[in-house]
Formats: C-alpha cells, structure tokens, sequence
C-alpha cells in the first residue's frame, strides 16, 4: 500500500474536465503494493507532495485493455477494531478530486455523533499515462458521439470500462477487504454519472445504490434516456436506490451565473419523470436541485447530499 499523494495538478485537470463535459488473499489481476503510511503519522514536509494519511493505493490493470489504473482506499475509523464486522462500500470515479472531499465529509459528518454509516471509500483512477480529460472522456461515455469541442479525444469506452469494474475492481475489493457485496454504492458527478447511468440501465445488479451528480444527460442526443427507455421494455423492476443532485444554475434562463449549455436541470427532470412512470416496485428515487450551485460548485455539496441519503446512520 501507498498513502495517497495528490498535487495541484490533478485537481485542476478535474475542474477543466469538467468544464470540458458541461486483509484477504490479492487479486490475480493486482500488482505488488507499495508501502503506506499509518494514520497518525506526519507529513514528510521538505517540499514534498501533501499526502491523505491513512489512505491506500493499489495497481489494478485492466488486462482487456492492457491500461493501468489504480484504486484509492479509506477504510472506516472502526475497521481494525471490529474484526467481524462487513461494511457497505462507496465507489467514487473521478478519484483525484472526488477521493479527498468524500474521505473527509465521511470523517466530519459523525464528529457529534453518528450521521451516516461507515463505509469503505473507493477512489476510481484516471488511467496511467492519460490526462484527466482524456480518461473520462474515454471511459465514462456510452458511444463514440462525443460533442464536437472534444472531437480530438475519444469516447465511447463505457461499456468497456464498466466491464473491468465488473471483473476486475468489484472482485478485488470484495477479496481483500471487508466488504458488505449487496451494499455497493456508485457515485458519480458530471460524465461519471454518466457512467452510473449506463449500469444502473444494463447491469444495475452491480450495485445496490447510484449517487448520480449533475448528469451528463445530454451525451449524444440523450442517449442515455433511450437507455432507460429500453431497459424498461425489457424489465418490470429496477431494484436500485437512486439520489439525483443538481445544480440551480445548470438550467438555462436568466440566472446570476449565465449558462450556455444544455439545461441541465430540464434533463434530470426528464429522467425523472420517465423512471417514476415505469413504477418500478425496488426503486428508490429521490433528487435535489441545489440551489445557487453551478456545474463546478455543486459537487462538494451534492455529496454530502448523497451521503446522507444513501448512508443514514441505522
């Protein structure tokens, strides 16, 4: 294991991004890990990278693709001390950013006492050697019709990169940790939720809760609602526990904050209102729209949102 470093960077990487889109046995797959730093130890200081003590990294490669990814690790402040003990996991994409923030919100939430449930944190890497941008484009988009202002980079990896979480990431969590298998949770903001959107619509058995922030719905002329649209003349139920946040200002008209872009809120709203039809005996819908967020600034907000719907404290 290695404790976590991040730069500067990466969370800028993140946010242009996202203007961009509007102990068990190891895993066969996972390589040797390197040495991690216990909770309650300092930073190394001397100019070194800021480092998320108490956190974990692990290689797991994608041998379809031959791409190499990591997985980022926190485990719940009870885990060593409650040897018995399963817990649900929250598998998070765009790890550089999203990783640090849901780490410390699962931390600060319970200070006064329990809020939300402890979970094990699961950070999902870019792919090595790719920028930020080019990964997610890639890997969290249904089809190869990415908007034109990102026509240099390619899309439409989803459905692979959904298949090596399925036989790759899911596996190796649940071997090695803790874990709770029918108490998965995804969350994902911008185009990974796009992705989640993806599953929850061909393989929503793969997780039991989806946080889907600030959607990406627009994607290829909503490809995502004829999706949603087949699945539901394949299926009479959908068994999952779905939390949609939303920014007030990713609508269109007049707001402080002008938008050009898709109305965003009008297409959560779409998405909506299709599910709510189907009448889906296991689903679980809720959705906010948060008020005086935009794209970039909702994210931290939409999370807490999400923590406290989809992890209650029992």
């Amino acid at each position: 294991m290695r404790t976590l470093t991040l730069g500067l960077a990466a969370f800028v990487c993140l946010m242009a991004g996202a203007c961009s889109d509007a102990g068990a046995s190891a895993h066969p797959a996972v390589a040797v890990p390197a040495q991690s730093a216990g909770a309650g130890t300092g930073q190394r200081g001397g100019g070194a990278p800021y480092e998320v003590l108490g956190s974990e990294v692990w290689d797991v490669p994608d041998p379809a693709s031959g791409r190499e990814y990591q997985v980022f690790v926190q485990l719940p402040p009870s885990y060593a001390a409650e040897p018995d003990r399963r817990y649900p996991v929250l598998f998070v994409t765009d790890a550089d950013y999203a990783f640090p923030i849901i780490r410390q919100l699962g931390r600060r939430l319970n200070l006064d006492g329990p809020a939300i449930e402890e979970f094990i944190l699961v950070g999902l890497s870019y792919a090595k050697g790719d920028s930020g941008m080019v990964s997610r484009n890639r890997d969290y988009t249904p089809t190869a019709n990415g908007p034109r202002r990102a026509s240099s980079t390619v899309h439409g990896g989803g459905p692979a990169y959904q298949a090596y979480l399925k036989t790759q990431v899911l596996p190796f969590v649940d071997t090695r940790f803790r874990t709770d298998p029918s108490r998965r949770i995804l969350l994902g903001h911008s185009y990974g939720a796009l992705l989640a959107l993806q599953i929850l619509f061909t393989e929503s058995e793969l997780f039991s809760g989806y946080a889907l922030g600030s959607p990406s719905i627009w994607f290829d002329q909503r490809h995502v609602l004829k999706m949603e649209a087949d699945y539901a003349a394949r299926r009479t139920d959908l068994e999952a526990d779905v939390f949609v946040y939303i920014g007030e200002f990713e609508g269109l008209g007049p707001t402080p904050l002008h938008t050009t872009g898709p109305d965003m809120v009008a297409d959560v709203a779409a998405l909506e209102t299709a599910l709510r039809s189907r009448a889906y005996p296991g689903l679980t819908l809720r959705s906010e729209v948060l008020n005086g967020e935009d794209h970039l600034s909702v994210a931290p907000r939409g999370f807490t949102r999400a923590l406290f719907a989809l992890l209650p404290a029992r």
